[in-house]
């Protein structure tokens, strides 16, 4: 557990770092949650411990980039292609 003195300095801390995995927010305010997890640079914001296995998994910043599971992670082995007429 980090202190934080506001809402804008936890944002600050849990950016302020080169990696951007995953991230978690506790509050007993749901709209509060939300709108702190939408600041948070990562690719996966769990809030209260909400998990779900199946939704696309994958970093910002050094911590990779494409996503696993979900539409997202399929994208990864298809080629796009335009066909126009």
């Amino acid at each position: 557990m980090i202190y934080y003195r506001d809402d804008e300095h936890a944002i600050e801390i849990a950016n302020d770092t080169e990696y951007g995995l995953a991230a978690y927010v506790f509050s007993s305010n749901p709209g509060r949650a939300r709108r702190l997890a939408s600041q948070i640079e990562a690719g996966r914001v769990s809030i209260n411990g909400g998990y779900d296995p199946i939704t696309p998994f994958g970093g910002f910043k050094h911590s990779g980039i494409g996503r696993e599971y979900g539409a997202y992670g399929i994208e990864e082995f298809l080629e796009a292609r335009t066909i126009m007429i």
